[in-house]
């Protein structure tokens, strides 16, 4: 991509200079590491074999953490629909348009585990601190691809149908979302195979779900049933894969 070698060159002996700084920097305790791996060891040796006695309390969480991933898909992709069409440049005004951007910005800016923190904060520890956070992560994901969709869209349906006198919300309803449904919704399926794998994270910090399961037991060392947990996890996710891109390839 640069025809220049001398700038070629350089830049390549620039990036591997910087990689070689950042990793001095980081000031590893190569003696601390290893001791960590043989602890890594002993931990490991501790979760075989993983612990099913106690599933009434595995299918608990679990439970829960699909409630709270479909009730946040759900408020999601109601609410995302208003602030990705006022975030859509081509239909919306100026001043509307810069504001629902902002938000999108905003709420994407933080990791999902910071907006539980401040939710867990606020409402205690629980499931809806947990709901809260993934309907913030859903509305940022899907408002902002359906913004670009919207933006990409051709003009000529909508100018056709504004040339018959439709008002505004009839060139929404006839315009834009027969063009972006397909896509809309295959969005929404994706945030919600991503909204389980997520709520396994957010109950780490106390937001409810199998993850705050999950971290009980490394705090009581229990390792044996944290790997049935983990076991748990890992199949609910491959689920929640297979059914996403089986619901995709029938909305293709």
């Amino acid at each position: 991509m640069i025809e220049n070698p001398l700038l070629r060159h350089g830049l390549l002996i620039a990036a591997v200079m910087y990689l070689a700084w950042s990793l001095g920097s980081l000031e590893v305790d190569w003696a601390r590491t290893a001791q960590g791996a043989d602890r890594a060891g002993r931990i490991f040796s501790r979760m075989f074999p993983p612990d099913f006695d106690r599933w009434s309390l595995l299918l608990r969480g679990i439970i829960e953490s699909l409630e709270m991933a479909l009730a946040a898909s759900f408020i999601g992709m109601i609410l995302a629909i208003p602030l990705g069409l006022c975030a859509a440049s081509n239909i919306a005004p100026r001043p509307v348009y810069l504001v629902a951007r902002s938000i999108l910005v905003l709420t994407r800016t933080f990791h999902e585990v910071i907006i539980a923190i401040l939710f867990v904060k606020i409402f205690g520890f629980g499931p809806l601190a947990g709901v809260l956070t993934l309907v913030v992560a859903s509305i940022s994901f899907i408002g902002k691809m359906l913004a670009e969709d919207i933006e990409n869209l051709g003009d000529q349906q909508m100018e056709a149908i504004r040339a018959t006198g439709a008002s505004f919300p009839k060139v929404l309803i006839y315009g834009v979302m027969p063009q972006i449904l397909p896509r809309y919704l295959g969005v929404s399926i994706y945030r919600l195979d991503a909204n389980i794998r997520h709520s396994t994270v957010v109950g780490i910090v106390g937001a409810g779900g199998i993850g705050q399961t999950l971290s009980a037991t490394f705090s009581r060392y229990d390792y044996d049933f944290s790997l049935a947990i983990l076991l748990t996890i890992i199949a609910l996710v491959f689920l929640g894969e297979f059914f996403s891109n089986w619901v995709r390839g029938r909305l293709r």
